[in-house]
């Protein structure tokens, strides 16, 4: 079988600090392009310090109706990777072949224009896709109703929320039958309600034999939709294959940092130029360590850099995930989430470095391996300043102290929480209570 996507010895690069001009005229290129010989006339080859390659060495082939997740930690080249595939920009070297018509949804409202309304952007994007007017009239009912904008339709999408944005921009790129399919991790910014019934999409359009790139760090969601998973590092190619090993490679990778990762470099810490990750660590019995007791309480510790002074609402919050991918908890410093309040998240912070610490109770978490996420973010409105998942692994084991004599070797579950129980004797059996034999037939 033909494949309907191929990919081939493909790299991108970026000089750093230069603008990437995406449509000029063609005086503008040629003049580019001679001042570019001159520079390296004179300089030699572009010094290796400017530039930057997102995606290098890339090979992979997709055959019709193949779903296929892509993961890696942030700055591995995934969005890259999808932008590449939806001709927003051009590699540097390699080739990348087509074979169907594609949608993709790359960033929330890409292809939409903020002066039309809502219905005249469903035409725009199905021309842009290659649909006939037709075509798009017999789905735009659907595409409506599946956004649910059905009141503000004929409002020009430049007075919608994110959320509206969202639904309307994902309905379109599925709704409208491309042969092949990109969605990033912009899903992830929909409220959970949304996130499901995008999956339930996601699913119907699999089944109709449709091809799926799937862009997420949610792994429950990579192992439930994709049964191949691509996963990049570095920008390029680390594994490529069934899901559930690629997925436990790529979850492992974070425990081999030690208990504790650090930035020292500010300037190139995940963040903002308002708020910059400085350390994430893990302690048990007060010692840094990637191996948790099973019976005792176990720290987070995240430190950051506030370069905007007297932020206000700032949260910290961070999310534990279990070795298949499923969030176990989260938790923040915020005073309706905080058992032992501190009053820091309500003052105002002084430009420095802040440590936030969250302690989980003693035999709580269950024997296995766990990895943290961690969020930084204002409120008020909502703006994300850091995002870093899987940041960090550490394993908990279990010292036996659950144990009975005669009893199994593990505890079912992800948590492991001692409650509260009572067992009391009711009563004795009376002798209408006593089970009989029944007579011989």
């Amino acid at each position: 079988m033909k494949p309907i996507i191929r990919v081939e010895n493909v790299g991108k690069r970026y000089r750093i600090g230069t603008r990437q001009a995406t449509y000029g005229t063609l005086r503008d290129t040629i003049a580019g392009t001679v001042r570019s010989s001159l520079a390296r006339r004179r300089n030699g080859k572009p010094s290796s310090a400017n530039t930057l390659w997102a995606l290098k060495e890339v090979n992979f082939e997709v055959e019709p109706g193949e779903i296929i997740g892509i993961i890696g930690s942030n700055g591995a080249g995934k969005s890259t990777l999808l932008k590449l595939l939806s001709r927003v920009t051009a590699p540097t070297i390699g080739r990348i072949e087509l074979y169907g018509r594609l949608g993709s949804l790359l960033e929330v409202g890409t292809g939409f224009h903020p002066e039309l309304t809502g219905r005249e952007n469903i035409y725009l994007n199905g021309a842009i896709l290659g649909m006939k007017r037709a075509e798009i009239k017999r789905n735009f009912d659907d595409i409506v109703a599946f956004a649910e904008v059905e009141r503000f339709i004929d409002t020009p999408v430049k007075h919608y929320s994110t959320g509206m944005y969202l639904r309307l921009a994902f309905a379109v790129a599925a709704q409208l039958e491309p042969e092949i399919l990109l969605v990033d991790e912009v899903l992830a910014v929909g409220d959970a309600n949304f996130q499901k019934k995008c999956m339930g999409k996601m699913g119907e359009v699999a089944k109709e034999g449709r091809t799926i790139l799937f862009v997420s760090h949610n792994m429950t969601a990579i192992n439930q939709l994709c049964p191949l998973t691509l996963m990049l590092s570095e920008g390029r190619v680390a594994r490529f294959g069934n899901t559930p090993e690629v997925v436990a490679e790529y979850l492992k990778t974070g425990s081999e940092r030690g208990g504790e990762r650090t930035w020292e470099n500010a300037p190139s810490a995940p963040g903002s130029a308002r708020v910059r990750l400085h350390a994430v660590r893990i302690k048990s019995r007060g010692q840094v360590s990637a191996q948790v007791d099973i019976d005792q309480e176990t720290s987070v510790e995240v430190e950051f850099w506030n370069h905007e002074p007297n932020i206000a609402n700032l949260c910290v919050n961070i999310y534990v995930v279990d070795s298949v991918g499923n969030v176990v908890l989260s938790s923040a410093n915020t005073p309706n989430a905080n058992s032992t309040p501190d009053g820091w998240y309500e003052q105002t912070h002084e430009r420095g470095l802040h440590r936030a610490t969250c302690t989980l109770p003693a035999n709580f978490l269950n024997e296995g391996r766990y990895y943290i996420d961690v969020y930084l973010v204002t409120l008020g409105p909502l703006q994300v300043e850091v995002s870093e998942p899987r940041v960090m692994a550490f394993d908990v084991f279990d010292t036996g102290v659950m144990r009975e004599a005669g009893g199994g070797r593990h505890w079912a579950g992800v948590v492991r929480v001692r409650l509260p129980w009572q067992t009391k004797f009711v009563r004795p059996i009376d002798n209408e209570a006593r089970t009989t034999q029944p007579s011989p037939g």
